[in-house]
């Protein structure tokens, strides 16, 4: 559980950290260009959701992060997952709740920032890309782990045949079961 904790405090540090900065020095600018028309620092001031959508509905958001966020740590500490990529990538989306919730909570609105233009994609934040993130190392990580344990019983199945055909060999002699010599 110390992983998770740490995972979900980098994550919001970072996050709180990095909108700190934006708030301070690209409010008055608007956009740096870190690549012109490629990778640019914009400053937004984001009173909805994901891309915008529903705008100025904040208690909306908060309600549904406090639940998501609780049912996530609920689930990490009754399942205690033993995978380390799976924890790390719920402890990921908790810390970017968290993230954006603390600004929805003080400020009214998301301060987001990234702004990839190569290839027109919304502006975000390092808490946006901490669900992202998270969210697609889990379903990596569970497809991994499933594959594994396919992989796994499908081994034993073929151990249990290999015994079935030691075990006749102890019996009549050969491999194959036949008698013939």
């Amino acid at each position: 559980m110390i992983f998770c904790i740490a995972v979900i405090i980098l994550s919001v540090a970072a996050d709180q950290i990095s909108k700190y900065l934006a708030v301070k020095y690209l409010s008055d600018i608007s956009t740096l260009p870190i690549i012109k028309d490629v990778f640019h620092f914009t400053y937004v001031e984001n009173r909805g959701a994901a891309f915008g959508m529903l705008s100025n509905h904040r208690w909306v958001f908060m309600i549904m992060s406090v639940c998501g966020i609780a049912l996530m740590i609920v689930w990490l500490a009754k399942e205690k997952p033993k995978n380390r990529w799976i924890r790390a990538a719920v402890s990921l989306v908790i810390g970017g709740g968290i993230g954006n919730m603390i600004d929805r909570l003080f400020v009214g609105y998301v301060v987001d920032f990234i702004d990839c233009r190569f290839i027109d994609f919304y502006v975000f934040n390092i808490a946006d890309s901490c669900v992202c993130v998270g969210c697609a190392l889990f379903v990596v990580a569970v497809l991994v782990s499933e594959a594994k344990e396919a992989k796994l019983k499908k081994m034993a199945g073929a151990g249990d045949d290999c015994i079935g055909i030691i075990e006749t060999a102890d019996k009549d002699g050969q491999a194959d079961g036949s008698d013939e010599e």
